[in-house]
């Protein structure tokens, strides 16, 4: 990771943390534990690499840094929303998130039910309350670009497939099928909602975008999987090896360490591949990939 790279990175991340902060509800503000917990799941931690990809893309697409600032943060809501909600008893259980007790762990689970509840909600009172797009369809597609990759087509379809298969030996596509919903709807609705927040691309062009954030969002996941395996708790900030203790599927358990290396590594070269007709323009969205692929944590 070059320093230019690391500079604008963490640019972007303060960028967001500051808008984050001031449009998250204050605590001493009624009901006080609620606004509370929302802090609590979205503020001082995270990569923010959904928001990254975001900027990224509205580089390309030249797109006016304040309107990328509130999709990127919609976007980085929905995302904490349902880390909120997947850490819960009822889906994945787990304790430790970002380094810290998950939220139903240092609040309550009903806190945390709502907390999910009232993070989607915010996601989506950003995106209608400004003008993010130069014609208001555009807008409206963002809009339902967003809440598409939420529900059941994209995250949460992905989230229910997931807990349908603890136990089972999927196939390969089977797994592809469920990741391109769980964690790649979210990931392409980043790029893309970027990209939209300005009117100089084509639908040429935001189809290969498209196509390009589908093979980042899988290639997220398979990394994921070997750091799930590899890392350890305390370098991940999250429980370590749960996937295998709860006897679910992953790259790792069908293709083994080596092959699900290989597979992140072709998908990284199928991403850039896609790039190559936007020229230098794309810089920081293959400096984004690449930062996905080699993370270590």
């Amino acid at each position: 990771m070059t320093a230019d790279f690391q500079s604008w990175a963490s640019d972007r991340q303060a960028r967001i943390e500051t808008f984050l902060e001031s449009r998250l509800p204050k605590t001493d503000c009624v009901p006080e534990r609620l606004h509370d917990a929302m802090r609590y799941s979205v503020l001082g931690g995270g990569k923010r690499v959904r928001p990254l990809l975001a900027f990224a893309a509205g580089e390309l697409a030249s797109a006016d840094i304040e309107r990328v600032t509130v999709t990127a943060a919609a976007v980085e809501l929905i995302h904490a929303y349902s880390l909120v909600h997947d850490d819960l008893p009822c889906m994945d259980d787990d304790v430790l998130r970002r380094g810290k007790p998950t939220c139903h762990k240092a609040f309550d689970e009903a806190t945390a039910l709502l907390t999910g509840d009232s993070l989607q909600t915010l996601a989506f009172e950003l995106l209608a309350e400004k003008c993010l797009a130069d014609a208001p369809e555009t807008q409206l597609i963002m809009i339902t670009q967003l809440a598409r990759a939420s529900g059941s087509r994209g995250m949460a379809g992905g989230q229910a497939f997931d807990l349908a298969s603890v136990g089972k030996t999927l196939s390969l596509p089977e797994l592809e099928f469920m990741h391109i919903h769980k964690t790649g709807a979210l990931i392409r609705a980043a790029v893309m909602l970027g990209a939209r927040c300005s009117c100089h691309l084509d639908e040429s062009q935001l189809e290969r975008l498209d196509h390009f954030a589908k093979s980042v969002g899988l290639a997220f996941q398979v990394v994921d999987d070997l750091l799930d395996t590899e890392a350890t708790t305390e370098t991940l900030g999250k429980t370590a090896g749960k996937d295998a203790d709860n006897n679910k599927p992953t790259y790792v358990s069908i293709l083994g360490i080596s092959q699900a290396r290989e597979l992140a590594t072709r998908l990284q070269s199928e991403a850039d591949q896609v790039l190559d007709s936007f020229g230098e323009s794309a810089v920081r969205l293959r400096q984004v990939t690449d930062f996905i692929v080699k993370r270590k944590f």
